[in-house]
């Protein structure tokens, strides 16, 4: 195809098994935003407390940050289908024990024991399955894949949301585990049909040197380093995810099904800049529109904060969707773009560490600061801190502003040894 006749927008699905992999996604992220939705709202009814609501991301990022050098390892040591086809196992029994406890009114602290091991699947679910991209795209079409991949995700992010509130309110909280337990097992069968490939790392040397190869790589790059570091203070501050049930049931008085288009509402706008994305070509300055973009994200966290309509608060939250999309194209692209094939798993697993630290643990501050300060002052807050957070990077690392095209980068060599 000429250049004059535009960017190919299905690029990455020319190649085999990609759709499969993308729709396999597009059920296991169905699966994740569910439950999320599903235990929130049980446990606001049942606890009334928005501090259980944050204690849901402490529980789960404990065991991601704990596991991220084994689970990093193990994707580039053994198969990466494999770790993914466990990690999926794991997730899809952690859905139905949460159906079974909340069928039968299990007492409360056991839910948070199912959200653990929930943790630890999601551990070596995020470098396993994040690593199998570049094995079946090749570098050229690492953007128009994201892109792609982030669309699927979106739009389970809206429909997982969706699905959920309405099984909640037709029959409980039981119905929307039991689908997310479907959806793993869903994406478990995809994964399957997908060819078998050796482990990218051969050799015999283990231990914490080479546990460590992964973060090694990333402080010494030190344009990826900033862009992580954005997304972690930038989503740990300005999310207000875990909130949303108050704001449901409180502030806007929608109901579960309010909720779930609340949680719809930025999968809905990633959604729209995703499908966007595809259509245009690379960006020429990605850093400085990275660092654009995340403060956008942080003035619509206010808004969201501020509102008390719900028309306000869904298209603050689109906003926000639109602003992380790009976000997250740019980072993922700019991975796998300088990561060499046999150090993806590990460089994956700390990404995917900052990732569950910003998104958990920023559930866990919104709930802690909510029930000091309420919930306004929580996330009004957090945008505020966002917009400090943006500045802060963008002159400390001037690697960013910097960053040539994202299709012109070539992978780094792997750390040496000492």
């Amino acid at each position: 195809m000429s250049d004059s006749a535009g960017p190919d927008s299905f690029a990455a699905f020319r190649h085999p098994g990609v759709a499969r992999f993308a729709v396999g996604r597009l059920l296991s992220a169905m699966a994740t935003t569910s439950v999320s939705v599903a235990i929130g709202w049980q446990l606001y009814e049942t606890t009334g407390s928005t501090f259980a609501l944050g204690l849901v991301g402490l529980v789960e990022v404990i065991p991601v940050v704990t596991l991220a050098l084994p689970a990093g390892a193990a994707a580039d040591r053994f198969p990466r289908r494999s770790v993914a086809i466990a990690a999926h196992l794991v997730l899809a029994s952690c859905a139905a024990a949460l159906m079974g406890l909340s069928h039968f009114g299990g007492p409360t602290w056991l839910n948070y024991v199912a959200l653990f091991f929930t943790g630890v699947g999601m551990a070596f679910r995020g470098p396993s399955v994040g690593a199998m991209l570049p094995q079946l795209v090749p570098a050229k079409d690492f953007g128009n894949a994201n892109a792609w991949f982030s669309s699927t995700y979106e739009l389970a992010s809206i429909s997982g949301p969706a699905v959920a509130g309405f099984l909640i309110a037709a029959s409980g909280a039981q119905l929307a585990f039991g689908f997310a337990c479907l959806a793993h097992l869903g994406f478990v069968g995809v994964l399957w049909s997908l060819p078998a490939r050796p482990a990218a790392q051969t050799g015999k040397r283990q231990g914490l040197h080479d546990l460590l190869a992964g973060w090694r790589f990333v402080s010494t790059t030190k344009v990826f380093l900033a862009a992580i570091t954005l997304d972690l203070f930038a989503v740990l501050l300005g999310g207000a995810v875990a909130l949303l049930p108050v704001y449901a049931k409180d502030v806007l008085h929608v109901g579960p099904v309010g909720l779930g288009w609340l949680r719809s509402a930025p999968a809905l706008g990633a959604l729209t800049m995703a499908l966007l994305q595809t259509r245009l070509p690379p960006w020429k300055r990605p850093g400085v529109v990275l660092l654009f973009t995340v403060a956008g994200f942080g003035l619509a966290t206010i808004g969201f904060g501020l509102s008390t309509v719900m028309w306000l608060s869904f298209g603050s939250l689109f906003l926000t969707g639109v602003f992380d999309n790009v976000s997250v194209v740019i980072r993922s692209t700019l991975e796998q773009s300088l990561t060499p094939d046999s150090m993806r798993g590990r460089v994956s697993a700390i990404h995917y560490v900052f990732i569950g630290m910003s998104n958990e643990l920023g559930s866990f501050e919104s709930g802690a600061t909510a029930a000091l300060f309420g919930p306004l002052l929580s996330v009004v807050g957090g945008g505020v801190g966002t917009l400090l957070v943006v500045g802060f990077v963008a002159f400390a690392f001037p690697q960013l502003r910097a960053l040539p095209p994202l299709h012109q980068l070539q992978p780094l060599d792997a750390p040496k040894d000492p």
